[in-house]
Order: structure tokens, then C-alpha cells, then sequence
């Protein structure tokens, strides 16, 4: 088998608010062809736009190629190399951030590729499966008010979650009391369940240390990047003075970054993104790591349903997988854009796909709708 093309495409919504944006506004999906008639489907978190710069672009030199043209020709089922070949084709300007952000989405489209040619869904090359269902988290950005607050996890709860993360928004960005009674609120709302909170990289060890002493009888399941993500010491300080969880990598992209926060950051929860961090392929390394160091290891997934996909086996083959993302965002990308979309249980699981690859086909009227290029002919 041989692959014949990459198809980068660009989704976005009409009419954004930039200034509202909440991550759900835009998408890159990725399809990879071959010339025996299998697609495999990844997805980009990043800047679309420069993302597929990165996959489009001519070769230059050996250094510095597109990810299309490192690819054509190539057998999908070589995924390891293969991934290797992009790190090193895109070393110039790559080695970490928007590069292996794209990366990322035509790893997962070539796992997808693997399973959909053997009739195998992608947890069985990740190391089985642990779980048949996974353990959803709805994921909210922070209401402005603490009747807002209240009101959306309690309609959550209702709805079946048994975990509720709320985010960004006016966390960290008006006042310690508002956050307090923000905070409160949600507690409120959410009952007996589990609570999360995002605080969006805003505050400094000191300023988060105090803040979680306060949070403190919310009894909150973790609490999220209360830090700039480079700021390692910071972790440490802080995760070494506190009882509650603490949680980052969501803005992480190398295996290293990952290996720094849990062993110079100290972090208790550890979250790649999927669609940002490589893709599967180093994934899979990372979660032994993580569970070798009895350390949490949840995705980070606010985006379409192939990312929502790709997490589910990703946590099913995982012998600690617990949670996984599920965004609650009235966005038709992270609502429609699958033929079926995911559906949560009554237990407040989402079902791990059994059909091959990643299991999941695109709803093409809702792809072309948003599509910001023309389709490849024929797809």
C-alpha cells in the first residue's frame, strides 16, 4: 500500500467574535489517501492556517519539507518510521510546537489507515483495551457570574456527568472573591461529583498556592495550569505545598516538556493533547511513562470528534485511563462534524469505537459547510 495524497482542510465558522473564541470556532482535518482506497482521518489543534503551511509547503532541502511531500509514496502501515522521517524533515523549522502539531493529525490519520486495512480498531496497536467505556469530564469555559455558574453544572449533572470542568473565562482575571464565589457556585451545582477547575495560566506559585487554600473546601478534583506552562520551579512550589491535584501539559508538544513537568514540575495529572502533541505515536510513551510513575494521565480534548475518537482508544489502552474530555460547546465542529456523534451513557461514559481505525466516518455536508479550500475531486 502506498499513500497518494494529503488533503489539509481548514474549517471555520462564520462571522467569529475573536475576542469569544473559546477553541471550537476553527478545526484542521486531515485526510490521508492511498492506492488501495483507504482514507485515514487526524485532526490539527492549532492554527489551521499555519498548520497547513507546514503540511502543504514545497520542499526546500532535506531539513526542510512539507509533510506532504515527505509522505507521498510511503506505506502507511511504517507509522513509526514515518513519524520519525517528519520530525526529521521538518527540523529547520520544527522540533516542537506548530510542527509537530501537524504532525499530530497525520499520525492519528495513518493509525487510522492501520486499523481500517486490518478491520481492527486503533486501541488494539496501542496495547489492547482496558475499559469499554471511558469516564466523560464535561468541559465548560467559566460562566461570567455565580448564578450562570450554578445554573450550567447542575444542567450538566442532570444531563449525566458525573465530572464537570469549568475554565478561563473571568477566572484569575477580576478578583480573588469572584473566583471564590464562582468557584462556590459550581460547587453548588455540581453535588457530590467531581469538580475541576481551568484557571488559564494566569496567576504566579505564590498567588495559586493561596488561592487553592482557599478553594480548599470546594474539595475540587484537581485544579488546571494555574501557570505559565514554562514555569517549572512554579509547579514544583506549588504542587510540593498543596493537597489538591495539580494539572498541566495541555500546551505541550514534545515528549520532554511532558518528561519536565512530571519530574521537575511535579504535576499530579499530565494532559497531551492528541491533536497537538505528536500524535498517537509518542502517546503511547507517554502513557507507560506516566503510569511507571503512578501519575494521571487524562487527554486534553476540546475540539471535533475525531479528537474525542482518538482519545478513547488512547485511554481505553491504557491500564490507569480514568477520564476523558468531552467539550459541552454548542459549536456544529465539535457537535456535527461526525456522521454519528458521540453520545454519553447513562453513567456518564462515552462508548470506545469497535468499527475499524478510529471508527468514525465525517458528516460531508457539514465538512464542505465550513471548509475554507476547495475538496480534493472524488472525496
Amino acid at each position: 500500500m502506498k499513500i497518494t495524497d494529503v488533503e489539509a482542510i481548514p474549517l471555520r465558522l462564520p462571522n467569529i467574535d475573536d475576542a469569544r473564541c473559546d477553541g471550537t470556532q476553527d478545526a484542521l482535518i486531515i485526510r490521508v489517501y492511498t492506492d488501495e482506497g483507504f482514507i485515514g482521518l487526524g485532526e490539527v489543534d492549532s492554527s489551521p492556517m499555519v498548520a497547513k503551511a507546514i503540511i502543504d509547503a514545497p520542499p526546500s532541502h532535506s531539513l526542510a519539507r512539507g509533510l506532504r511531500t515527505i509522505l507521498l509514496g510511503q506505506d502507511p502501515f511504517d507509522v513509526q518510521m514515518l513519524w520519525h522521517k517528519m520530525v526529521e524533515g521538518t527540523i529547520y523549522f520544527g522540533r516542537a510546537g506548530a510542527a509537530l502539531q501537524a504532525i499530530a493529525g497525520v499520525d492519528i490519520a495513518l493509525w487510522d489507515i492501520v486499523g481500517q486495512a486490518t478491520k481492527q480498531p486503533i486501541h488494539k496497536f496501542l496495547g489492547g483495551r482496558y475499559r469499554d467505556r471511558v469516564r466523560a469530564y464535561a468541559s465548560a469555559i467559566m460562566p461570567e457570574t455565580p448564578e450562570k455558574a450554578y445554573a450550567q453544572v447542575k444542567q450538566l449533572v442532570d444531563q449525566g456527568y458525573t465530572a464537570v470542568k469549568l475554565g478561563w473565562g473571568p477566572l484569575g482575571r477580576v478578583s480573588e472573591r469572584l473566583d471564590v464565589e464562582l468557584v462556590r457556585a459550581a460547587r453548588a451545582g455540581a453535588g457530590e461529583h467531581d469538580l475541576m477547575l481551568d484557571i488559564g495560566l494566569v496567576w504566579n506559585a505564590t498567588q495559586a498556592r493561596k488561592m487553592i487554600r482557599r478553594f480548599e473546601e470546594f474539595d475540587l478534583f484537581w485544579l488546571e495550569e494555574p501557570l505559565p506552562p514554562g514555569d517549572l520551579t512554579g509547579y514544583a512550589r506549588l504542587a510540593d505545598s498543596v493537597d489538591t491535584r495539580i494539572a498541566a501539559g495541555e500546551q505541550e508538544t514534545t515528549f520532554q516538556g511532558f518528561v519536565d513537568l512530571i519530574e521537575q514540575g511535579h504535576i499530579d495529572v499530565v494532559q497531551p493533547d492528541l491533536a497537538r502533541a505528536g500524535g498517537l505515536t509518542p502517546a503511547i510513551r507517554l502513557a507507560q511513562y506516566s503510569y511507571d510513575r503512578n501519575i494521571l494521565c487524562v487527554p486534553h480534548a476540546f475540539s471535533t470528534g475525531i479528537l474525542v475518537a482518538a482519545s478513547l482508544h488512547y485511554v481505553a489502552s491504557m491500564p490507569h485511563g480514568q477520564l476523558t474530555e468531552f467539550t459541552v460547546s454548542e459549536s456544529p465542529l465539535a457537535r456535527d462534524l461526525l456522521a454519528e456523534p458521540f453520545q454519553l451513557e447513562a453513567d456518564g461514559t462515552l462508548c470506545v469505537p469497535q468499527a475499524p481505525g478510529l471508527g468514525i466516518h465525517l458528516n460531508e455536508e457539514v465538512l464542505r459547510r465550513y471548509a475554507q479550500v476547495p475538496l480534493r475531486d472524488g472525496a
